[in-house]
């Protein structure tokens, strides 16, 4: 009887030692679990963090939104659109018309007509007019004829003057101001450095008022580096390669 018992004493503690065993298996097993959870949770958190800085360092900030314009371009002819290949846009050229009071219309009209009279090699991918109208007349992905030895690399932007002072009023001034904006983005360049004068190709005193003084020079690109602060946006470095229209299916 004592030893059946003491037998049984034995199974039931045998019992509560296996259970006392699964007790703290199972309490184990949920304390890894946690720990796994949250070393998990961790190593996430950092790849987030991580993916988070290198989608901000893949961005870039600029301007989207195109200017309003009338894309007419030009017809191909080997006086102003030879339709010759910008493989790529290291800079934009500013020009002035040197022709006090003629419209964007009238300038388009006449690299026109250069097919018919031959008279010179002369064009630009945009004219900006008096009331500030954009007309481009050639495609971003074709050269025109304006910048001499940087025709290769370069969009240029011709600008309509009301008077011989070669000022753009504040019309034409502010179109420009925001066409420039909007290709510094398109073609991913520095306002500081890749927006120029016609006359840091050649010397040639062009746009007149620019070289004539400097400083205006100087506030038109800080002008543009403003606009760009205020109306641009982060998106990714590949915004315009991965497939987005810079103008249209004609202009590019």
């Amino acid at each position: 009887m004592e030893k059946s018992l003491e037998s049984l004493m034995k199974m039931s503690k045998k019992r509560n030692y296996r259970a006392l065993r699964i007790k703290r298996a199972i309490r184990n097993g949920i304390l890894y679990g946690l720990a796994l959870v949250g070393f998990i949770s961790i190593i996430f958190y950092i790849f987030s963090g991580i993916k988070k800085v290198k989608e901000k360092n893949e961005q870039i900030f600029i301007v989207t939104t195109r200017p309003e314009m009338t894309v007419d371009l030009l017809t191909p002819n080997e006086f102003s659109r030879p339709q010759l290949a910008l493989e790529k846009v290291n800079a934009i050229v500013v020009h002035y018309t040197a022709n006090p009071g003629t419209t964007a219309a009238q300038n388009r009209s006449y690299f026109e007509g250069l097919k018919d009279t031959g008279l010179t090699h002369a064009s630009s991918h945009f004219i900006i007019g008096l009331d500030g109208e954009i007309i481009q007349c050639i495609p971003t992905s074709e050269q025109c004829y304006a910048s001499n030895d940087r025709n290769a690399d370069s969009v240029s932007i011709e600008c309509c003057i009301p008077d011989d002072t070669g000022k753009f009023n504040d019309s034409t001034y502010q179109s420009c101001v925001y066409l420039c904006a909007w290709l510094c983005g398109r073609f991913n360049l520095d306002p500081s450095v890749d927006i120029i004068r016609h006359y840091d190709i050649t010397g040639k005193d062009c746009p007149k008022y620019f070289v004539e003084h400097p400083a205006a020079w100087t506030k038109f690109v800080e002008d543009v580096k403003t606009y760009i602060k205020n109306n641009g946006q982060y998106v990714n470095k590949n915004y315009y390669s991965s497939g987005t229209s810079g103008t249209d299916s004609t202009g590019n």
